[in-house]
């Protein structure tokens, strides 16, 4: 069955690449996937990984970063990294040169050589990555596992699918008790509570930024649909509080030049100043627009308060122990799914609903400070990547 399987599979994968072609080419030449597609589908500039290392595939720039802390306990030079995104390559190229875009499925009896580990993040469930790479040597990890309950019927309705993924992945480290169980159920085996990685090691300013004087809002990680929201909520707050400033940080580079538009058009008609971070780096003005990466930790050291996107639209949410850490107040939408385990390990977290931002905006002083009640323990992965050095 097995092997039925894995050449039915492959032969679906190819020809869905065949016809995706003629598309693919066409995005190619969009900005935004201008480096990732001629990678990812046409192995442009995309040399396979060196052999005989420790193979780590993150998709977003938020997973390539919360692998650090297991990066930095292992010897750079058996480091390889792969990613599907973008911002995901600007984040592990600061770990290893031998950092690559995933190819596509079919492509990878091609691409992937042998490596004495492959650990994959969070819900990157690729058939044939997981297949090839323990056939060709690799013992197979999946860590910071998680299965939520918006995800999860997904899950089983193609848990056929996914019986097989895990028949080749050796070991699964997953983030709380419930996760195991509806992994388990999936067909996972050697299954570890470990917590979420994102707990284990926070990241830490890069550097000290004077705190404006006043009330700080930062509105972080936003997506489409949720900077309107929040400057709308900043204005009734801005009407109260004169010295009150909003820093804006979108959680995509391809929006800060459509978040640009939508600021100058509300500081016009509401007399505001803005400016943004990459022409200035200061906080003098009313609203300031944070238009490059690496900048958001920095940012919530010296804000007060938190508005957390990707919660006010179903996203799925982001990190809050980033922000909490420091003790900001956090004000989240509801849609925060993929990031219960966090929510649950912080204490303090305003839920709102998008309605009600501003009004909760304006009784901040009734919000509490955050702290985080507990961490994660990454131990046993590290202990079993050593193993295989």
């Amino acid at each position: 069955m097995n092997k039925l399987f894995f050449y039915f599979y492959s032969i679906v994968s190819f020809f869905i690449y065949l016809l995706a072609l003629p598309f693919l080419i066409f995005l190619s030449f969009k900005a935004k996937y201008k480096a990732s597609i001629p990678a990812r589908f046409f192995l442009w500039n995309n040399p396979p990984l060196q052999p005989n290392g420790l193979w780590f595939h993150s998709c977003s720039f938020g997973e390539a970063k919360a692998i650090k802390p297991l990066i930095d306990v292992l010897p750079t030079e058996s480091l390889r990294m792969s990613t599907t995104t973008h911002t995901g390559m600007s984040a592990i190229n600061e770990y290893t040169k031998q950092s690559r875009y995933l190819p596509f499925e079919p492509l990878l009896f091609w691409w992937i050589k042998p490596q004495k580990a492959l650990v994959v993040m969070e819900a990157e469930f690729w058939y044939l990555l997981f297949v090839l790479a323990h056939k060709r040597g690799a013992k197979t990890l999946l860590i910071n596992a998680r299965m939520s309950d918006r995800s999860y019927p997904k899950y089983q309705r193609i848990g056929w699918l996914y019986k097989q993924i895990f028949k080749y992945i050796d070991e699964v480290y997953a983030q709380t008790e419930l996760d195991k169980e509806r992994l388990e159920s999936l067909g996972a085996k050697n299954i570890v509570v470990t917590g979420n990685i994102k707990l284990s090691q926070l990241p830490n300013v890069s550097k000290n930024l004077d705190k404006p004087l006043g009330l700080t809002v930062c509105a972080a990680s936003t997506h489409e649909g949720e900077e309107e929201l929040i400057l709308e909520a900043f204005v009734a707050l801005k009407k109260e509080y004169k010295d009150v400033k909003l820093i804006v940080v979108p959680r995509h580079p391809e929006r800060f030049d459509k978040v640009s538009i939508m600021i100058t058009e509300i500081s016009e008609k509401e007399n505001l100043s803005w400016h943004k971070y990459s022409e200035n780096e200061n906080f003098n003005d009313d609203i300031i627009l944070i238009d490059s990466l690496g900048e958001l930790v920095n940012i919530y050291a010296i804000s007060d308060i938190v508005i957390l996107g990707g919660s006010f639209e179903p996203i799925g949410g982001h990190n809050a122990a980033e922000a909490a850490q420091f003790g900001c107040k956090i004000l989240s939408g509801k849609h925060y799914f993929n990031q219960k385990d966090i929510f649950d390990a912080v204490e303090g977290i305003a839920v709102v609903e998008a309605s009600n931002l501003s009004r909760r905006l304006l009784q901040h002083a009734l919000l509490k400070s955050t702290r985080i009640k507990n961490k994660s323990d990454i131990g046993p992965i590290i202990e079993s990547l050593k193993s295989v050095l």
